[in-house]
């Protein structure tokens, strides 16, 4: 299994001909799409909600990762082996918060490169061949190295911002709710009051915001049948806190 994840949005082209390569590569695994809206330009906060989305699949799944705004420049590609599975993609934090929290790590930097390699589009050129290899049984194309040098240890183990918002307008934190006692209080974006936490949606009013578990173990910000979003003007990156 190769579970892609990116900040390419499904407009244009970009994830079709990442999936091509994919195929023609790999075509006995299965590929599912998980992200294509990662936080666009921000691997940090797709870090933190990547690695709460991480357990729910099999171990030796691929997971192919792209948020890379320094693409074609200086920063290494990297291939990690974290808790039994597979990661690919740049080094550039984007797989932080997995090594932090893995209780076994490898890390590879990746050497191998292809004939053509687009200055602009190392999701397709590097990173989508990389992962096929590892979905087929092929050796990690790379040098292995002590994973404690590629850590950045100065992150917080949970992050106060907003990660993600979905469809519906609910806003996802880069906290895990165990953080958080449930009669805690949040604010944010200039809020005075906050507001506290419930189960479920239908354990508030309509209308009411309110902040709940997920299904994935963060902390996310809602309101009841509305836009967490637009009622309480939260964006990716919005800073949250206690009251």
């Amino acid at each position: 299994m190769i579970i892609l994840n990116t900040d390419f949005g499904l407009e244009g082209p970009y994830i079709g001909q990442v999936k091509a390569v994919l195929h023609r590569d790999a075509p006995q695994a299965f590929v599912v799409d998980l992200f294509s809206d990662l936080p666009p330009f921000e691997p940090q906060l797709a870090a933190y909600l990547l690695a709460s989305f991480v357990s729910g699949f099999p171990d030796e799944s691929v997971f192919l990762c792209v948020v890379d705004p320094g693409v074609g420049g200086e920063r290494r590609g990297a291939v990690l082996r974290a808790d039994r599975r597979w990661y690919v993609g740049p080094d550039n934090g984007l797989f932080n918060v997995i090594a932090q929290r893995a209780a076994q790590l490898q890390w590879w930097d990746i050497g191998w490169r292809p004939q053509k390699l687009s200055s602009t589009f190392h999701g397709r050129d590097l990173f989508a061949p990389v992962a096929a290899m590892l979905a087929s049984g092929k050796p990690v194309p790379g040098n292995a190295v002590d994973p404690q040098s590629r850590i950045e240890r100065d992150w917080p183990a949970d992050l106060y911002q907003i990660v993600y918002v979905d469809r519906f307008g609910n806003a996802l934190t880069g906290i895990r709710a165990s953080a958080l006692q449930n009669t805690a209080r949040l604010r944010a974006a200039g809020q005075i009051q906050g507001f506290g936490y419930a189960r479920t949606f239908t354990d508030v009013p309509r209308g009411q915001a309110f902040w709940y578990e997920n299904a994935n173990g963060l902390v996310e910000i809602a309101v009841n049948q509305g836009r967490a979003d637009a009622v309480l003007g939260l964006g990716v990156g919005t800073a949250v806190s206690e009251a």
